[in-house]
């Protein structure tokens, strides 16, 4: 009997060595040879697995944007109340500071959707993604009479995501020009006014 395929094994080593190479040099001039030799392998070697740079970019993106849905619509889902739901949402979209890995690799393949329609196309979904699932936390106050909405909740909620991301792109640089603290302080500030809701009274329910 023949050894079992580390195809599947290998390929996950090189999207996490591709993964850092992002992280540590940007999408910006990346080579296949920068992400070789993050996962000491030659160009060669890894191209074997991945053919081209855009192959293993895509699958990177694929992951990352997939860990970051999941973990916003896990948490979205366990809470009952929309204040709180909308709350939440708001302060798992931002990132923790100019450090925060995974919202730092999700703002910098952002640039690759320029150069590859297929990774365009996902980071639309993304985007719509989110929007859905604030979507559906105003809905849901609206429903129950916690929110007045100032507008229809896909505008309100396209607006919290596009915000959200601005912010995230501040937070995310060598030097940020304002801390998580004042910028979950604009995001709430917007959410409060389009929802007619003061969600900074919402902690002491």
């Amino acid at each position: 009997m023949g050894r079992p395929s580390k195809a599947h094994e290998k390929r996950a080593e090189l999207v996490e060595a591709a993964r850092q190479a992002v992280l540590e040099r940007g999408v910006a001039g990346l080579r296949m040879r920068d992400v070789a030799e993050q996962a000491e392998m030659t160009p060669g070697a890894v191209q074997y697995y991945f053919p081209t740079l855009t192959d293993v970019l895509r699958e990177v993106q694929r992951e990352a944007v997939e860990r970051f849905c999941v973990d916003r619509e896990t948490a979205a889902r366990a809470e009952p109340d929309p204040r709180r739901r909308l709350i939440g949402m708001i302060r798992s979209g931002l990132p923790a500071g100019s450090d925060d890995e995974l919202v730092r690799l999700l703002l910098e393949l952002g640039t690759f959707a320029r150069r590859d329609p297929a990774y365009s196309a996902q980071h639309v979904r993304l985007y719509e993604r989110q929007v859905a699932v604030y979507a559906a936390i105003l809905e849901a106050g609206a429903a129950v009479g916690v929110f007045t909405l100032s507008r229809d909740p896909n505008t309100v909620a396209r607006s919290l995501v596009l915000i959200e991301d601005g912010l995230g792109l501040h937070l995310t640089q060598a030097v940020p020009p304002l801390d998580v603290r004042a910028a979950e302080t604009i995001l709430l500030a917007y959410a409060a006014d389009a929802t007619g809701c003061d969600l900074t009274a919402v902690e002491g329910l």
